[in-house]
């Protein structure tokens, strides 16, 4: 039977991303982003929160872009899979640590103009480390007007009897 290593985080940079260079000269960027759940508790009917923090390494030209673009607070669509490696700490005590190697990468929201792009893909092109964004479609020039905005939906405010 096949398996399957998927990750998809949506969140917000905790600080601003870390680049260093391999041996190779190739990039690495390491990013922390932070995903968090609320819900309301049923028994006191309080709004309880949990944020779960990941750590994500982005290799070769994906790397040079996350680097470059991603800010601390900066939103961040990533795909990846996991990966966990061993390690010796200070005191010489063998630790585990299980981060998320990227494969693809989309900045959202518009913090100064920045983001809410296109997706960056380490396979974009086909050359195994375009990076470069997807060109968009230009759109015709339509004669109706956009809907006016509406607030986001709130979620917390949801029954948490309804089963997924």
């Amino acid at each position: 039977m096949a398996s399957v290593n998927k990750v998809i985080i949506v969140g917000n940079l905790g600080r601003d991303p870390e680049t260093r260079y391999m041996p190779s000269g190739d990039a690495m960027t390491s990013i922390t982003v932070a995903t968090t759940d609320s819900w309301k508790d049923k028994a006191t009917g309080e709004k309880k929160e949990q944020t779960e923090w990941h750590r994500i390494t982005f290799f070769g030209k994906l790397a040079e872009i996350a680097g470059q673009y991603l800010k601390k607070g900066s939103q961040v669509y990533v795909e990846g899979s996991l990966r966990t490696r061993k390690y010796t700490d200070k005191d010489g005590v063998e630790k585990y640590a299980t981060d998320i190697k990227a494969d693809s990468m989309q900045m959202l929201g518009s913090r100064q103009g920045m983001g809410g792009g296109a997706p960056m893909d380490e396979g974009y092109g086909g050359g195994g480390g375009g990076g470069a964004p997807a060109p968009r479609p230009q759109a015709a020039p339509q004669q109706r007007q956009a809907p006016a905005s509406r607030p986001a939906p709130n979620f917390s405010d949801m029954d948490d009897d309804i089963p997924f």
